[in-house]
């Protein structure tokens, strides 16, 4: 494994962790070799693991689940 282990990170160190893995996720997909890609795709999940782990109850925008997505499509067709 590459890092330190997320579950020895406190709050703060994981929050910043996962925002520097995101910004540099786009570059990794384009233009980084496959065994980069496979390292970032592993670390990132156990990154997102751990915060889920630690965050059962986040906050869920409606918005964001299958029915918000639905609701904002039937007003996106561009039909008059």
């Amino acid at each position: 494994m590459t890092g330190v282990d997320p579950s020895r990170l406190d709050d703060q160190q994981l929050m910043k962790e996962l925002e520097t893995i995101h910004r540099t996720r786009h570059d990794t997909l384009l233009y980084g070799s496959n065994d980069a890609l496979r390292a970032h795709n592993e670390r990132m999940a156990q990154l997102e693991g751990e915060y889920l782990r630690r965050n059962p109850r986040r906050l869920v925008s409606a918005g964001r689940t299958r029915e918000g997505a639905r609701e904002r499509g039937c007003g996106e067709t561009g039909e008059a």
